[in-house]
């Protein structure tokens, strides 16, 4: 279907894409496209791609803190943008060897890290 956005001078293509969700409901996402000379399979393998990079990059800022730089000097920004990108890695590593998603894993990883710091904690307490 050929449509017009508001602000946007030109016609643009828009394709329905239906879904279904985790509880087995329907949803219908609408895709924009400005190519006119794409088709519906184009437009959704497209669209694909780009939300893998939308999840890599989540990935990035929520578990590999790459938001959360405290580096001034653009040598250290460099080295912490880069530990983030290889962490990124490794946790997809780890994730597809115990096949968990990313994000699950790190929950996990936490969730024991915390514990294993509470049992140090008490044995601390035990022997003051």
């Amino acid at each position: 279907m050929l449509g017009w956005l508001k602000g946007y001078a030109k016609e643009v293509l828009v394709v329905p894409q239906v879904f279904k969700n985790k509880d087995h409901s329907t949803g219908i996402l609408h895709l924009f496209c400005s190519d006119l000379t794409y088709d519906h399979d184009a437009i959704t393998t497209t669209y694909k791609k780009r939300w893998q990079m939308e999840v890599f990059h989540k990935s990035l800022k929520s578990n590999a803190n790459l938001a959360k730089s405290p580096t001034r000097a653009v040598r250290t920004q460099s080295n912490h943008v880069f530990m983030a990108i290889y962490a990124k890695f490794k946790l997809e590593c780890l994730s597809i060897m115990n096949k968990l998603n990313p994000f699950a894993l790190c929950r996990k990883l936490l969730i024991n890290a915390s514990r294993t710091v509470y049992a140090q904690l008490q044995l601390f307490q035990a022997t003051a």
